[in-house]
């Protein structure tokens, strides 16, 4: 399977994508800028892009064209794997944004054999309301969502408790905005070391991978691991 599948990659200042692309024994294209890898995306023949160490301002291209597409960061712990987003500074702003993202995820997971179970995260405890119009706001929005969810989805409001909605084994979890679930990614990955297999671009036709410029060699590997299996998944699914 691996030797029909055809994988780009982006490559930027950071070279640890290269050592990542070493360990493969199928060939994966290597883009040096943007619109490089652009074109792999558009290719009928290329299976999946990986970002690697480009630039983000290549999301930026990507939006130009769907302005409705985000990111969602694939994380494991202790083996447990799960959606985190929105992770994109500039996206899920609104309760509709949300509900879309939370649709999107959704669907994703159960394509990967997995029941959705979605943790909302706010920007307070549920006593914490009134100690200031922020964070009212933040709680009273995810209660919202979860009254109009709650009969389609094993839903949840775990208000501040990130780590209540990881023990509990949630697949989706919602973080209050974008620059919020950046930061709890950063916070996970980059600081505490755990899994991350990449950010699934997902609202838009190809399969896109975004990973941060600032990644380790491993978690290259994990990305180019993850779409690998995805391209397999859809191939068997077709057969």
């Amino acid at each position: 399977m691996g030797n029909r599948m055809k994988i780009a990659i982006g490559l930027g200042e950071n070279k640890n994508v290269l050592k990542a692309v070493e360990q493969f024994p199928f060939k994966i294209h290597i883009a040096k800028t943007n619109e490089e890898l652009l074109n792999y995306l558009k290719d009928p023949e290329i299976d999946g892009v990986i970002r690697g160490s480009l630039k983000s301002n290549i999301i930026k291209d990507l939006k130009k064209e769907n302005p409705h597409l985000f990111r969602a960061s694939v994380i494991e712990k202790d083996n447990h794997p799960f959606l985190l987003t929105p992770v994109g500074i500039d996206e899920g702003d609104c309760n509709q944004s949300k509900i879309s993202i939370i649709r999107e995820c959704a669907k994703t997971i159960e394509k990967i054999g997995y029941t959705p179970k979605i943790a909302l995260i706010s920007g307070g405890r549920a006593d914490d309301k009134g100690r200031s119009s922020k964070i009212d706001k933040s709680i009273t929005d995810c209660d919202k969502i979860v009254e109009k969810l709650k009969n389609e989805y094993d839903i949840k409001h775990y208000h501040i408790l990130i780590e209540e909605a990881i023990k509990d084994k949630a697949n989706i979890i919602i973080t209050p905005d974008g620059i919020t679930g950046n930061l709890i990614f950063r916070s996970l990955v980059l600081v505490a070391g755990m899994k991350s297999n990449g950010a699934l671009t997902l609202n838009q036709p190809n399969l896109f991978i975004d990973t941060s410029r600032s990644q380790s060699v491993q978690g290259y590997v994990n990305s180019i691991k993850l779409i690998k299996q995805i391209i397999e998944y859809k191939k068997e699914d077709k057969q």
